[in-house]
């Protein structure tokens, strides 16, 4: 599977997980000042763009740029594009276009009066996508980039996700373990691994209250305990649905810790949206308090002089 279509499954599983749950992105709830900073930010800037202004905002997701700007602009004509193929609905106002590759947009030229995405440009190829807004863009448009920080808190708690994840998958190999429980059921062998059944406990001490590593270990051991009276293909089912889910996580964290790497290189980031004939106007490192490390940074790029 090539990188961007693994990027794609990835992407698609998440969105169609939030659409179900009814949530979306990838922070804890309790991280809402950073929600209250991004809506301002995109509001402020939706108040100078012109009137009745076409939007496109790339790696739309959930479409809560969309919604931002929407809410400050009722008369924004917004639409969203993302590569995942299932995503939330979008807000009402706002039209989504699914399975589309930022590197190769389906617009004429110089139809859109912005152009916007956060934490979503940063995972493309930089000078492909940047070309391609500036295809895109009015004459006298605007591009606007919310960007991760390799410093910031959002990498850092994912990191911290991966390592948890990585305890449970590969360390004390807990899917592995349930796999091999389930095939001594045949023999009559309902007993569930002592590995298994003390992780949950484990994790906990390790990794906290609520995290990753307790997420898996205590899916694997209801799957175990709940299943003992379930045909063993519906148990392995379950299992392997867990065990996707954790893969398809280590590969959005993966991206992610590649999308920082990209934009913590500030030079080439530019120099490679420079090649497309834009240039920086401004740069804004965003944080959620006085006392809290910028967890982005939001950019304007016009067309160069």
């Amino acid at each position: 599977m090539g990188k961007q279509q693994s990027h794609k499954r990835s992407w698609t599983d998440f969105w169609a997980d939030n659409a179900a749950q009814g949530g979306g992105g990838c922070l804890p709830s309790k991280w809402l000042a950073i929600d209250r900073v991004q809506g301002r930010i995109w509001k402020d800037f939706a108040e100078r763009l012109p009137r009745r202004p076409r939007l496109l905002d790339l790696a739309t997701g959930d479409g809560r740029v969309m919604r931002w700007i929407l809410e400050a602009r009722r008369d924004a004509r917004p639409v969203g594009v993302d590569l995942a193929s299932t995503l939330p609905p979008p807000p009402a106002g706002a039209k989504i276009r699914t399975g589309v590759a930022m590197e190769e947009l389906p617009f004429p030229a110089a139809g859109f009066a912005a152009v916007t995405s956060q934490f979503g440009f940063e995972y493309g190829e930089t000078e492909q996508v940047a070309a391609e807004a500036a295809r895109v863009l009015a004459a006298d448009g605007e591009v606007a980039l919310m960007t991760h920080r390799i410093d910031g808190p959002i990498l850092a708690h994912n990191r911290a996700r991966r390592d948890a994840i990585r305890w449970a998958v590969e360390h004390k190999q807990l899917i592995e373990l349930a796999r091999q429980s389930l095939s001594l059921r045949a023999a009559g062998i309902t007993t569930i691994p002592p590995a298994v059944a003390a992780a949950p406990e484990e994790g906990t001490r390790l990794f906290g209250k609520g995290s990753a590593a307790w997420e898996i270990a205590e899916a694997i051991r209801q799957t175990l305990v709940l299943g003992r009276n379930d045909s063993p293909a519906q148990v392995a089912r379950l299992i392997e649905a867990i065990a996707a889910k954790a893969r398809n996580e280590l590969g959005r964290i993966d991206s992610l810790e590649a999308a920082c790497e990209t934009t913590a290189d500030d030079i080439a980031f530019r120099e490679a949206i420079a090649a497309a004939g834009l240039e920086q106007n401004e740069i804004e490192p965003l944080a959620a308090g006085e006392d809290q490390p910028p967890f982005a940074d939001f950019r304007t790029f016009v067309r160069a002089a």
